[in-house]
């Protein structure tokens, strides 16, 4: 440890954007004015000693660059010879190979995902970091869940190689370990750094997934939401306890749309009182109310024989899901101009060779939105629209049945309004991967992905394509989209798996979904089993055997009918998994699990 000479006194964000910082206490007027959390100074120890010279530092960079001139291509990259698999416009920072592997990580996931809020207006992203990171310090729970993420991320981005996704392991297993040991203790299990954790755990699982590990994920927002019911409204007191409850009723809401559960309290709960953006509060709430419709349909499709009073309760489930559609078309009708989207091309029609996965943007018009925060609440709108009205026509095929539920005025309406919210999100891709960035002959309006807590926020961004999966996960899996447009969307996903670092979007690829038709075939194959054990059916079964039979005509006709049933399922299984007999173990429960065949 030697002395360095006088150094930059500037807080970190100043420093790490090359300006000069003012050093005023306690945050700089640089970091105020860009609307940045200032992290505030480092120590004057810190400062003045460090442990390399710059003589070391210039020998290190001279060996670097003498070891990258002679390298072969047989040669396999270091951790800080990092090869990029993705194009110069996708990397938002560009950091020199002096730098330790961890700091780069913590630099590429920041200016990636930190998203900060502004003047009430939009909310953050993350942005509850790096106070807590500053306040838990270096061997803490969070630190450790915060450096699994970004290393997984740098790996996925500028593919580092296996020692970077060791290392991204090792730091997921302690975050872990001491995230267990915080939740056993009484004081600790309802901190703000205990949650944070919880949460990206979360996030690690969302950028690492190789397959479909929804069990993963769902595990730890599960555990979000119990700590956020035990912490209570007291949560909501602070900044920082705010931003996390926030964080965690948007995951839950995505989670429970997803796995068709009802959410733990109402949604009058989760959205009373809180000074929150009211414009996207509204679909905070229209999210939380249609997964509660969807969850009570599966439940009674599940559980009711078909009566007349039972279809009267169906009907009555539609009309509710009609009138959150309602509100979902008046929130759209409603909002002010900045949450509009601006069409900046009418029609672009570029797909390479006929290819639409390579395309940029499909065959249409191209739209674009103040920042990608605003665009995500209205692709959420949209997303609830689609699942609404496959809840309305899941629940007409139960009642009308054995009619073809496609004759019904219910699959129209359907068509009409899913097809129109498709084109919607279809149209707002290119603007969440960067579409416009590279286009100086369109004529913008003023539109930027938002304010990120440093690096280039003219860049394409991890976070877009986070929050751009789920829509289009949604998208793929309709029945209403085309094969043109999914085989572009499956494009663009792999694009956000591959270029941007959300393994994820990889993921969601894997299983050939459609809605509403597999679901509506898979409740009627649960209605033929469940009926198996119906009417004169008990006191038949209890006959004895037909001379020369094994079974009585009764136990014959329900061992048909139970081998129609598990042929049907099976039929089932091969068109979501794409496969007969799938290999992929993830896959196969991914499938059973969507289904919910295992009630």
């Amino acid at each position: 440890m030697v002395y360095c000479g006088k150094p930059s006194r500037g807080c970190q964000m100043c420093r790490t954007r090359r300006i000069k910082c003012d050093e005023m206490k306690p945050t700089c007027n640089q970091c105020a004015k860009s609307r940045r959390q200032c992290p505030g100074y480092k120590d004057d120890f810190d400062l003045v000693f460090r442990n390399e010279t710059k003589a070391t530092e210039r020998r290190v960079q001279r060996a670097t660059k003498k070891a990258l001139g002679q390298k072969t291509e047989k040669q396999s990259p270091s951790l800080y010879d990092i090869p990029s698999k993705s194009s110069p416009e996708t990397l938002s920072v560009v950091v020199s190979p002096k730098v330790p592997i961890e700091e780069q990580a913590s630099c590429i996931f920041i200016s990636n995902f930190v998203l900060m809020p502004e003047d009430g207006r939009t909310v953050g992203h993350m942005d509850f970091v790096l106070p807590l990171l500053k306040k838990e310090g270096p061997d803490s729970h969070i630190q450790h869940a915060f450096n699994a993420c970004a290393l997984t991320f740098l790996n996925n981005r500028r593919g580092v190689g296996d020692g970077c996704w060791d290392r991204a392991l090792s730091e997921y297993s302690m975050a872990l370990a001491r995230t267990n040991i915080a939740l056993q203790d009484t004081e600790t299990q309802q901190s703000d750094a205990t949650l944070a954790a919880v949460l990206l755990l979360g996030m690690f699982e969302t950028i690492s997934a190789k397959q479909i590990s929804m069990y993963n994920w769902g595990s730890h927002i599960e555990g979000a939401v119990q700590l956020v019911k035990a912490r209570g409204k007291k949560q909501n007191k602070t900044r920082v306890g705010l931003q996390l409850f926030i964080a965690v009723r948007t995951l839950m809401s995505v989670y429970c749309l997803t796995s068709s559960q009802a959410p733990t309290m109402g949604a009058e709960w989760w959205l009373d009182s809180l000074p929150f953006s009211k414009t996207a509060a509204m679909v905070q709430r229209m999210m939380i109310k249609t997964s509660e419709i969807r969850a009570q349909t599966a439940e009674l499709i599940d559980t009711l024989a078909k009566t007349p009073d039972n279809r009267e309760l169906m009907l009555e489930i539609i009309q509710r899901a009609r009138a959150v559609d309602q509100e979902v078309v008046e929130w759209q009708q409603s909002v002010s101009a900045d949450w509009h989207a601006r069409t900046v091309v009418p029609w672009e029609d570029s797909v390479p060779n006929g290819d639409y996965a390579r395309a940029e943007v499909f065959p249409g018009r191209v739209d674009v939105y103040r920042d990608i925060w605003i665009g995500s609440v209205v692709n959420s709108a949209r997303t609830v629209r689609v699942i609404l009205h496959g809840a309305i026509v899941r629940c007409a095929a139960w009642i009308c049945a054995p009619v073809d539920y496609r004759t019904t005025p219910e699959y129209a309406t359907a068509n009409a309004v899913c097809r129109a919210a498709i084109t919607d999100i279809i149209a707002s891709v290119p603007y969440f991967l960067g579409w416009h960035l590279k286009r100086a002959d369109v004529d913008l309006p003023k539109t930027n992905f938002g304010t990120f807590a440093c690096g280039d926020e003219d860049s394409a961004k991890g976070l877009a394509g986070y929050l751009l999966t789920w829509p289009l996960t949604i998208v793929i899996s309709q029945d209403y989209t085309t094969d043109a447009e999914r085989a572009w969307v499956v494009g663009r996903l792999r694009k956000i798996g591959s270029e941007l670092g959300v393994k994820y979007a990889l993921a969601m690829c894997q299983l050939e979904r459609r809605v509403p038709s597999m679901l509506i075939r898979r409740d009627a194959l649960m209605g033929a089993h469940a009926a198996l054990s119906f009417g004169k059916a008990a006191a038949a079964r209890s006959a004895p055997p037909s001379t020369g039979y094994a079974l009585n005509p009764q136990q014959q006709w329900e061992a048909v009918q139970k081998s129609k049933v598990d042929k049907g399922k099976a039929e089932l299984m091969k068109k979501l998994t794409g496969t007969s007999n799938p290999s992929d173990e993830d896959a196969r429960r991914a499938a059973q699990w969507w289904l919910n065949m295992n009630k």
